[in-house]
Parts: structure tokens; sequence; C-alpha cells
């Protein structure tokens, strides 16, 4: 066997890529060190060059999304009435769904699968969304919310059904995100979690390419890669035997979501309740987009099948449509938060995936000239990443269904550093909790008071950025969802901050009030 880096296989592969197009790419090997070499060989060894080629054909294509999206406004139709199940519209429905969830949750037969792969470059920090911080007053990250939230769930359902039971939680991380996120893990006992029941896998990489096809270099010896989308995760479900684990533990519900979103309800049993009564094979969680230039992509039909249409491809006078009722016609805003069955998401790794085709980006992406071994850090775009979502696959669906939960309730994205517009950034995700968490202290029959003692008018919810909530968090072990409070605020006056957790009730107290 010939060691990697030796002449051997460096021309085997040399002609590998030579025969894809691809030699470019090894242009610089006499001057790499024996170590770049190897590391070299290595990612190329990985990669199937014809397969990108196709990809990339395929992409491109007959022009692409814009060919597609032709004409799309006069072939979009709503969310039917009839799949849509709604948090505020259909709230005697709610105990029935939440009950049945409960119950397949005590059964172990639901799991929970984190989208991860996300690096913090736009938060402005360099390590994983998880692991952010967003001034709680507890410090608790994401993460850490995330797996206290599954903890809440397991015991609520062990207390109604009298069993013991176990949400595997499955993280898909990417090659950038995998280590740091399984060392925080590690370093924080799984937050509490049975290690065996927490599963990480790698979502899959694609090589840059020029507009011309070929494959950018980030360093003379190394790639430019990039994660191959959110809809990397099927592909890697079946790289990684994640479905066959599922099957092995008994899993039948999956709630797939993305890490990003403070206020997410891990493996919601009135979600999981509700697709479950509807016998769907797929759903999707919405929220009510109510501005029609909010850039959040719509769930609808096109030509009578269910997708994710982009706010991009959607013109201002469609977007602007309003139904009967005065809300938007295309109201199903996503927000990346998903049920399927285990037998769905087989057939989509085995039968499916490979049907699916690559979106396209163009990105402005640093690279190596071929020609002179200088640096370009380019100022318009000049190649294409390719990703695929994880809403593609809503296509192949036999039983589709839609669900509609409160934006105040489930859905406050953190995508931006404080620094930037105001929106979906840590102070924003922040305040949406302590918001929150201030209404299930009122629900449940508490109250806040002043430094005077008098008491303070019930305005819980945020209607302006720049109103500030009251401080005020609740420890997803105390509560899931604003349930079981009554025995600790009940009638009772508090000071804020208030933090109630697993050691009791803390506020601040001044002047001895």
């Amino acid at each position: 066997m010939e060691r990697a880096g030796g002449a051997g296989a460096a021309a085997a592969l040399g002609q590998r890529l030579a025969e894809g197009g691809q030699g470019h790419v090894l242009r610089f090997w006499p001057e790499l060190s024996a170590e770049a070499r190897r590391e070299l060989a290595a990612e190329l060894r990985g990669m199937d060059v014809a397969e990108i080629n196709r990809f990339f054909r395929r992409a491109r294509g007959d022009g692409g999304g814009a060919a597609a999206a032709a004409g799309l406004d006069a072939r979009m139709q709503p969310v039917p009435r009839d799949v849509l199940g709604s948090a505020s519209r259909d709230r005697e429905l709610l105990p029935r769904w939440e009950s049945r969830g409960l119950a397949e949750i005590a059964g172990s037969r639901v799991a929970a699968l984190l989208l991860a792969g996300g690096q913090g470059t736009r938060l402005g920090v360099p390590y994983p969304k998880g692991m952010c911080d967003v001034g709680l007053p507890s410090r608790k990250t994401l993460f850490h919310l995330q797996a206290q939230r599954l903890r809440r769930l397991q015991q609520l359902a062990e207390e109604q059904h009298g069993t013991p039971c176990n949400i595997p939680w499955y993280i898909m991380t990417s090659g950038r995100t995998m280590e740091s996120t399984r060392e925080f893990f590690v370093k924080h006992h799984y937050f509490g979690l049975k290690k065996e029941n927490v599963i990480f896998f790698q979502q899959g990489m694609l090589p840059a390419l020029g507009f011309d096809g070929k494959i950018l270099l980030e360093e003379k010896g190394k790639i430019a890669m990039a994660p191959d989308g959110n809809g990397g995760l099927y592909r890697a479900l079946g790289a990684h035997g994640i479905v066959e684990d599922m099957e092995r533990r008994g899993v039948q519900s999956v709630h797939v979501y993305c890490v990003d979103n403070i206020l997410v309800k891990v493996a919601d049993p009135r979600f999981i309740g509700f697709c479950l009564e509807k016998g769907a094979d797929c759903g999707a969680k919405v929220v009510e987009k109510t501005n029609p230039t909010e850039p959040v992509g719509v769930v609808c039909r096109v030509d009578g099948v269910y997708q994710v249409v982009e706010y991009s491809e959607i013109s201002l006078a469609t977007a602007q449509k309003r139904g009967p009722d005065g809300r938007l016609l295309f109201n199903a805003g996503n927000i990346a938060n998903h049920y399927f069955t285990t037998a769905f998401l087989k057939d989509v790794v085995n039968t499916y995936e490979p049907q699916l085709q690559h979106h396209v980006a163009e990105k402005k992406i640093p690279h190596v000239d071929i020609t002179t071994g200088q640096l370009i850090q380019p100022e318009k775009p000049n190649g294409i990443k390719m990703e695929k979502f994880v809403f593609d696959i809503f296509q192949f669906s036999k039983k589709f269904v839609v669900y509609e939960v409160l934006r105040e309730d489930e859905f406050s994205p953190l995508k931006n550093a404080d620094s930037q517009n105001g929106k979906d950034n840590p102070t924003t995700a922040r305040h949406a909790l302590m918001s929150l968490h201030h209404c299930w202290v009122l629900n449940a029959g508490g109250h806040f008071v002043d430094e005077n003692g008098t008491r303070i008018p019930a305005i819980p919810r945020l209607k302006d950025a720049n109103d500030l909530p009251i401080q005020c968090e609740i420890s997803p072990l105390i509560s899931y969802g604003g349930e079981g409070l009554e025995k600790y605020v009940k009638g009772r006056e508090f000071c804020a901050p208030l933090i109630i957790d697993e050691d009791g009730i803390h506020e601040l107290v001044k002047n001895g009030v």
C-alpha cells in the first residue's frame, strides 16, 4: 500500500481528478509539505468528483431556480383549513393533542433531532450557535435550555403514565462544529441527560465551485468546503445509520428543529399529538406571517404539492393578498420546525434523497488564484455553494399537515450580533424568553410589584424592541410550557428579577421588601 503523499498515490489521485476536469486542485502539490500533502490527499480521496460535477450540472441546469420559479405566483395555493391545526384557533383540542403526544413520549416512541451545523459567525462568536449565552440571569446556553426541556418532558410523561421513558436526542453537527459541540456536552455532563441518549452525527460537506464548475482552493493545499445545507440531513441519516438506530430504539415520531430558536418546544407533545391524530407522515410548525415583506418562506401548495416558497420568489402583490378574514392569504411562516415519522424518513433516505436537487447560492468566496498562487478576496460573487433544504422533502409526503403556533410563545431566532439592526439578536431572544415567563407567572396567579410594593400593571407582551420586559426566568426543569407553577406563585407578589429553578424561588430583595 502506497502511503498518502507518495508518488504512486499522487499520480492515481491526479489521474482521477484530471478525468473529472478538476486536476487543477493539485497545481501546488510540489510546494506542499508532507503533512499538507497527506491532508489534501485524504480530503480528495473522500470526494466523488464525478458526483460533484453531476450536482453542478443539475443545479445550474436550465437556469436553475429561475425557470422553476417562473409563474410561481399563479400556481401557489394557501394551506387548506382541513390540514391546519392552530394553537390559538383550536384551543379546545389542545389538551387531547397534548395527552396523545405525552403518551407517545411515555412509550419512548419520540425522538428530537437538532440541526446544529451552524457556526456563530453572524453572531460574532467563534463557536457553534448552541453554545451561545444570551445573557439570561441563569447564563444558560441554548443547548442547556433545550436539554432541560427534554428532561422536564420525560418527567411529565413518567408522572402521567407511571413508566420511565427516554427521548433520544440526535444532534447533527457540521465538520466545523462537531468537536466543539461534543466537548461542550462532555464538559457539562450532557446537562443531566443519559450519555447514551445523546447521539452526535455529522452532515456532509461540498466543495465551493467557480461559475465554471471548477473546485476552488481555500489555500494551496486546502479545498474551499461548505456544509451541504440543513437538507444534508437526509444523506447524513443514511451515511451514519441514524434511521436504523431510531428503529432499534422503537422511535416512531421525530421532531426536527433548528438550534437558534430560544423558545423552541423540543419534542412538543401538542405538535406530535396533532400530527398523530391526523395520521400525518410529515408536518410543519409555522407562525403566522403578519407583514407581507417579512423575510420568511411560506408553507403552501404549488401545483397541488406542498413546499416552502422563499420570500424572494414571491411578488409583492402575491405577498400582500389577504383572505376574507383579513389575514394574509400566504401567512404560514416557515420556522424550520418539523415532524416526521421514522417510516417516512426511511423512505426519504432510501428512495427520495437522490432525487433532491441542490439549491445554488452565489457567494463571494475567497480563493487561491490557480495561475499566480495569490489569495483573492473577491468584491462580488465569484462562485457558488450548493445546498439542500430540510423542507425539500415535503413534496414526497403522503399526508402533510401544518400546525400554527403563536410567535411570542414559540419563535425568537438568534441570528445576529447585538450591534446589528436590532433584530433576531441576543437581546431580542433574552427579552422574548423573559416576557413569556412573565406571562406564565401571571397566568398562574402571581403578581409583580415595584420597589414601593405597588403592583405593576400586567403588560406582558413586548410590542416594541425598546420595551423592556420584567426580568423573570423559570427553569425548564420547573415548567416546560407554563404548567405546574401555581404552587410557586399563586397569590404571591414578587420583585424582579425573579428566578424560579430547582433550588426554589430567588428574587431581588430591596429595602427589606
